[in-house]
Parts: C-alpha cells; structure tokens; sequence
C-alpha cells in the first residue's frame, strides 16, 4: 500500500475542433449517372404528373382517389428526400442504418403500393364516366403504370446490391461455399 500515490494527476486532449458554423457537404455528381439514379429521377418525374393529374379533378368525390393521391404524394416527398441524402452523400454520415437492405425494402413496399394505386386509377377510370376527367385519369393511369415499373426496376438494381454480386462486397467473399 504504501507505493499507491496519495494524488494522481490526469491530462486530457481534446481532438482539434473545427471551425463553428462549417459544414463540410459534397454533392456526389458520379451518382447522378448511375440506372439508380436515373430511374429515381424517372420516379419523381411520373410521380409528380400523377399526382398533379389527379388532384386536377374532383378526386374527393370517389375515395380510391384519395388513396392514390395518398401514395403518389407520399413516395413522391419519400424519394425527393432519398434522393437528396444519396446524393449529398448523408448516407454515409449515418452508418448505422443498413443502406442497402433499407433502400431494397423501400423500393419493394414502394412497388407494391403503386401496383395498387395503378389498378385503382384503372378500375375508377373503366367504372366512372365524367365529362372532361376521364383523360386526366387515363394519363394517371399510364404514369401510375411507368413509375410502378421504375420502382419494379429499382426494386431489381437493390437486391443486386444488396446481394453484393461482385460490387466490393467482402462479407459475400467470406463465407465458404
């Protein structure tokens, strides 16, 4: 006991801090030439003229509108944002959250919700006659169709990478066959 010291003085450093009011965000200009990119762009474009043709009627007359309204306007916003954080490279800043399966079971529930969205604008437009919005519901239904298949092809390209198929993926060259 009596080698124990009686004080013990302790030093810490602080790693050097960065200057307020700096953030340092860089846009990711190779991503935008990437098929992901191209069919989110695709995505938001068809989306937008979905959603803008619906709500150019009377949509609240028949509820299986709102529901298309609902998840054209929804996937819409959900993309913009997606996109942005893929390409300002925010993804990278928040490692914890497993990118690629998140954006595999975004674009398989977002697939499935215009399936539906398709079909409804397709029975509405087949079961309801109305002076004048029957073409606005006819071009939702082909746009409803395009962004359906964007997002079928989105759903593709994210299980190829989530699957890793040769992108630099170590876990998949681990394990043994």
């Amino acid at each position: 006991m009596a080698d124990f010291p009686g004080s013990v003085n302790t030093h810490t450093s602080a790693a050097a801090a960065s200057p307020q009011g700096t953030i340092t965000m860089a846009v990711d200009v190779s991503f935008v030439r990437t098929v992901p990119a191209i069919l989110m762009m695709v995505e938001t474009a068809a989306g937008l003229l979905v959603w803008s043709l619906i709500a150019s009627i009377h949509y609240t007359f028949v509820p299986a509108l709102g529901w298309v309204m609902f998840v054209s306007v929804t996937l819409w916003i959900l993309t913009i944002v997606l996109f942005c954080m893929l390409l300002l490279g925010i993804h990278h800043k928040l490692s914890f959250v497993p990118w690629p399966l998140t954006i595999l079971v975004y674009d398989g529930v977002a697939t499935v919700l215009y399936i539906t969205a398709f079909i409804t604008t397709c029975v509405v437009t087949g079961s309801y006659y109305w002076f004048g919005a029957t073409g606005h519901l006819i071009g939702a239904a082909i746009f409803a169709c395009i962004v359906t298949g964007a997002y079928g092809a989105s759903t593709f390209f994210s299980y190829m990478t989530w699957k890793g198929n040769g992108n630099g993926n170590a876990a998949g060259s681990t394990v043994p066959v």
